[in-house]
């Protein structure tokens, strides 16, 4: 089966990692196998680039740039569209592929596939929608407007728990803006990024673009560390770690590039005594176990009030020990594995510096006597100060606190370092108004009776804070790239200044 679903996707061992002009037969990474983390079988074999290749790919897309940069939007929207297209007839077996390299259950790896088809709608109808301003001028006969321009080649640096989503909310939104693009994936899901560059290559060769779209497929030494310095590349996004976002900032800073970081998310979900408590119960359970506990948007703290923290951590810890967990393919399961044992062995550690400093385990985190990364999700008692709390592990443990009234509630909440997306479950309406005040949640997504996990993409997604501050997707987020111009056109006779300057020589 998996072999079959390979050929569909032109797949074969061995795989290159590389594609600028065309695909490099030879990089010169040495080799990588892409792991079944359900089954710790290898999958594929892929071939990793070096520093000469990310050379050659950033030269690939900065010489597409200048003929994609001068397309009209609107035909540079056709080409994402067909993209779309294309996603659309691939659709169920690229998402087993997610499903088979980052482990996601069915419904997910479907789902994020869908959601690379909906940017791509999305980034049509934007095509012909990268307005400007007109701005009034204080000098007579003069008029002022405001424009925008496409960047150039970027980077695109993308993490295993949405191998292929957040490509797309980058890559079609830079494309319709004239950008070209540069791919660096994850080391931990190089086969659904190759799968999707074929499939995207198939387009751009009939639509004459090659080059406009990039792959490098290799670790941070060769192609991270070399990708991130370069001066050709205006803009890198980045998502992944505080840790890995603080490097890219760095690096890119010094060359006075611009960064668009999408980083941690230690999320928090506060739930009153109005709230409806059926409804929080599901939100926490999807937010907290969904896709492992491995989005950024994870819950990883409950805060409860104190009068009803007791019968929810109950009703909770019913729900957790009855969750199917096993191999993501198979029907009816809801939580796969951990990406790899690394992520299995930081889980551990966690829950034990938990216990030391004070938390009691009410249930789960035990290790699975079977093949793969799996554990059972873990609910742990703890309390605002354990300095664990602050830290974002990155699998399914939920910290459950309390709290007496709600200004403590919205302290404990914004307590910690990241601040990427928190919930309110409450029926109170002067609750849910405080907490979207700008004296409420500190976070990019603020969301109430709704849970932390599971963003639209109409809106700009991203995060304040330690999560870096950067917006993708919806909303206005296609100006991060693009560069703003203002304009001022004189159709007098006469030239008068701003702040009523007088420069009178002639």
């Amino acid at each position: 089966m998996t072999d079959e679903l390979l050929k569909r996707l032109g797949i074969a061992d061995l795989n290159s990692g590389v594609r600028g002009d065309c695909w490099v037969d030879l990089p010169d990474g040495g080799e990588l196998a892409s792991i079944n983390p359900a089954t710790s079988a290898p999958i594929a074999r892929i071939a990793l680039g070096g520093k000469s290749d990310v050379e050659d790919v950033i030269d690939s897309a900065q010489r597409a740039w200048p003929r994609w940069r001068d397309t009209p939007a609107p035909r540079r929207g056709e080409v994402v569209r067909q993209i779309g297209a294309a996603l659309r007839a691939h659709k169920d077996d690229l998402a087993m592929l997610v499903t088979l390299e980052a482990g996601k259950i069915r419904s997910e790896g479907l789902g994020e596939v869908q959601e690379m088809i909906d940017m791509a709608d999305f980034a049509v109808g934007l095509s012909r929608q990268l307005h400007g301003l007109t701005i009034a001028s204080e000098r007579p006969r003069h008029r002022m407007i405001e424009q925008w321009h496409p960047l150039g080649p970027i980077g695109v640096i993308t993490a295993f728990n949405f191998p292929v989503a957040v490509w797309a909310w980058n890559a079609f939104v830079a494309a319709v803006c004239g950008d070209t693009i540069v791919w660096k994936p994850s080391p931990e899901t190089p086969l659904t990024a190759i799968a999707t560059q074929k499939i995207v290559d198939r387009v751009a060769e009939s639509n004459g673009c090659v080059g406009v779209f990039n792959l490098c497929v290799g670790d941070v030494e060769h192609v991270g560390e070399p990708l991130v310095a370069d001066r050709r590349l205006p803009l890198i996004s980045a998502t992944g770690s505080c840790r890995m976002g603080r490097r890219v900032g760095e690096v890119v800073a010094q060359r006075l590039g611009r960064s668009l970081l999408e980083l941690g998310g230690n999320n928090g979900l506060i739930v009153t005594p109005s709230a409806d408590h059926e409804l929080a119960l599901r939100a926490v359970l999807f937010s907290a176990v969904g896709t492992a506990g491995q989005r950024c948007t994870s819950l990883r703290r409950l805060i409860a009030h104190e009068s009803i923290a007791d019968a929810l951590v109950d009703r909770l810890a019913l729900a957790y020990q009855s969750l199917p967990i096993g191999d993501p393919r198979d029907d009816g399961v809801l939580v796969g594995p951990l990406i790899n044992n690394r992520a299995v062995d930081a889980m551990q550690a966690a829950l034990a510096l938990a216990q030391e400093q004070g938390g009691t385990l009410v249930t789960g985190g035990k290790t699975l006597a079977r093949a793969g990364s799996f554990v059972a999700p873990a609910i742990v008692r703890a309390r605002p100060e354990m300095p664990i709390v602050g830290v974002e592990t990155f699998a399914p443990i939920l910290y459950v606190m309390t709290y007496r009234d709600f200004d403590e509630a919205i302290a404990i909440h914004n307590a910690v370092e990241q601040g990427l997306s928190s919930a309110l479950f409450t029926t109170d309406l002067r609750e849910a108004e405080r907490f979207l005040a700008a004296d409420g949640s500190d976070c990019g997504l603020a969301n109430v009776n709704v849970g932390t996990s599971g963003a639209e993409i109409g809106g700009a997604f991203g995060g304040e804070k330690a999560t870096g501050g950067g917006r993708e997707a919806g909303s206005d987020a296609w100006k991060a790239y693009m560069r703003r111009q203002t304009c001022v056109v004189n159709r007098g006779n006469d030239l008068p200044l701003a702040q009523g300057v007088r420069f009178d020589v002639l």
